[in-house]
């Protein structure tokens, strides 16, 4: 078996987050879907992604490769499974795909039906919807801390902080924590590279912090909660993913949510993730184009790749922001923000995409990143497709 490339399945029920990327990077437990598979597998990959998407994230050709379902979390039981497949074979479950072996160098969903199935009768995950994204998060980070910690050595957890569980915490090199408050008694806790944990933050694992990654002074952090590299975030945090290079650097609540990349949350933001009634939540579906069950009764913010609000803002219970919406001014918004939207709950108007790119490209320079083409085609591409959910009075 020479590569490994993902097949998308649910690119529309996990809009917005899959807007801008292949499902396999998205951030659940400190890894990346596809990080996690590398790791077991071992293997280059590549995508079988929506065409827009194919030229940032190309096809990995090969004379035998696998296929994988973008969005199937890896287990013990299953990678035994899937290392097991012939060529021609498919790994199923109640017709559901899993993967397949193959050597059909133009591999489609349509080839699915020629392979021969192999059924799997163990127990596995799909990412299917951006909720359980944070549903599942605990879990995989517990998994993931297993996978990337083992036979390795934790840097030592400087003598200034308090912390309990402590064979539970582990510390890549060059993180900085100081003054802070750590319990990894309910699971355990993952430090990053050149990460930092500034003074009197307070944090409960599960909880994970990706390269790069800052917490700023006096946050309280309940988990499972990750925050993705590059990120800053401070105020109160409950079980919440961010993706990657996104910040709520500032005092204010997030709980039960998924922030994507290049997003900014002002000072004092704040999400509700119960409902007065306590009744269960609804969330927009970009595939069925209504707002469906999520079978939750916590359930918080979906905020697509490059979107910022501005101070006080405050979200409804189950609100999906779009790709490159600006939401500011007082009362609750909408619970369905279309990309490119400026405004708030006084209304929006459009946010126009020159002005859109403008923003981006200000905010790549600052992480001496290059606005490109390819990067320009995709945001155009949003752009275009979102324009039917627009329609602003």
């Amino acid at each position: 078996m020479d590569k490994l490339n993902f097949l998308d399945f649910n690119h529309k029920n996990l809009l917005p987050l899959t807007y801008t990327k292949p499902i396999a990077k998205l951030r659940i437990g400190i890894l990346t879907i596809e990080e996690k598979w590398q790791q077991n597998l071992k293997t280059d990959y590549g995508y079988i992604t929506e065409a827009y998407l194919q030229k940032k994230y190309p096809f990995a050709p090969a004379s035998d490769y696998l296929v994988i379902n973008s969005g199937v979390l890896p287990n013990e039981q299953l990678v035994q499974a899937i290392q097991q497949l012939k060529k021609g074979e498919k790994l199923i479950q109640e017709q559901n795909f899993i993967a397949a072996r193959t050597g059909n160098q133009q591999f489609s969903k349509n080839d699915i039906e020629t392979l021969n199935p192999i059924e799997y009768t163990h127990s596995y995950r799909e990412v299917q919807f951006p909720w359980h994204i944070f549903s599942w998060n605990g879990e995989e980070i517990i998994r993931d801390f297993e996978l990337i910690t083992q036979d390795r050595k934790s840097a030592p957890l400087n003598k200034n902080n308090q912390a309990t569980g402590q064979e539970n915490i582990f510390i890549e090199p060059g993180a900085k924590i100081n003054f802070a408050t750590i319990n990894a008694d309910r699971g355990p806790v993952y430090i990053g590279k050149d990460a930092e944990i500034m003074e009197n933050s307070v944090i409960r694992g599960p909880f994970a912090m990706l390269e790069g990654a800052v917490v700023k002074m006096g946050a309280k952090i309940y988990g499972p909660t990750t925050i993705g590299p590059v990120s800053k975030v401070g105020g109160e945090i409950n079980n919440s993913v961010f993706q990657s290079h996104s910040n709520k650097a500032h005092d204010g609540f997030l709980g039960n949510s998924v922030i994507g990349e290049w997003c900014n949350l002002g000072a004092d933001t704040n999400n509700s993730n119960l409902k007065n009634n306590y009744a269960e939540v609804k969330v927009w579906n970009y595939d069925a184009e209504r707002f469906i069950k999520t079978g939750l009764q916590f359930c918080g913010l979906i905020m697509g790749d490059h979107s910022k609000c501005g101070i006080n803002t405050m979200f409804n219970t189950g609100t999906v922001v779009g790709v490159s919406a600006n939401i500011f001014g007082s009362g609750f918004p909408r619970n369905l923000i279309p990309s490119f939207s400026w405004g708030g709950a006084g209304g929006f108007t459009e946010f126009k995409l020159n002005k859109a790119l403008e923003v981006t490209e200000r905010v790549f320079e600052r992480r001496k990143k290059t606005l490109d083409k390819t990067e320009i085609d995709i945001l155009t591409h949003i752009y275009e497709e979102t324009a039917k959910y627009r329609k602003f009075n």
